[in-house]
């Protein structure tokens, strides 16, 4: 598929640490379109990742959507149905559990500038983000894969490291 076939609003999903907002960031420089990171948009900045009230959440996140060229990466359930509405094309990133973990580790330890962060956020290592990973994200990842396989969008899953890295270069996205 080649990437204008998903059109001028692009969703892309996948776990934790999977480079969604690395992805969105190419997309976006690529196309010519905004890149939205959700979690920009449901966590205060310059604060250690703590998230803003739902209602005000939801208002940012539909004045997004509401733009015609973007690509906006992030899950974010309580979006999820206006957000598919709008979109034009979906993007799945499906890394294994391991590979998110590692890359969590490596981002939080030596990444100080990385794409998607938090505006004066604190990335540190957090149990409950490890938990998230490691316990909750397998069981979303099955929610996911059905949300894919539902929508009538075009559509992408990369199911590994080695196929994203391969999308970068069939898509010709600098890094």
């Amino acid at each position: 598929m080649d990437l204008s076939d998903l059109g001028d609003r692009i969703c892309i999903l996948g776990p934790s640490n999977s480079g969604k907002s690395t992805l969105a960031d190419a997309i976006a420089r690529k196309r010519n379109l905004a890149a939205i990171h959700l979690d920009q948009l449901y966590h205060l900045p310059d604060t250690d990742w703590e998230a803003r009230p739902k209602d005000e959440f939801i208002a940012l996140h539909d004045a997004a959507i509401a733009g015609e060229r973007w690509v906006m990466d992030g899950n974010y359930s309580v979006g999820m149905p206006q957000r598919f509405q709008r979109a034009t094309g979906l993007i799945l990133l499906d890394i294994s559990t391991r590979a998110s973990l590692l890359r969590y580790f490596r981002r939080t330890l030596f990444e100080k500038e990385r794409r998607g962060a938090l505006k004066g956020g604190r990335d540190s290592i957090k149990w409950n983000m490890i938990h998230h990973i490691a316990v909750t994200t397998p069981k979303n990842r099955k929610r996911y894969q059905a949300m894919f396989e539902q929508l009538d969008l075009p559509k992408v899953r990369l199911s590994s490291v080695r196929a994203i890295k391969e999308c970068f270069r069939a898509w010709d996205l600098a890094r």
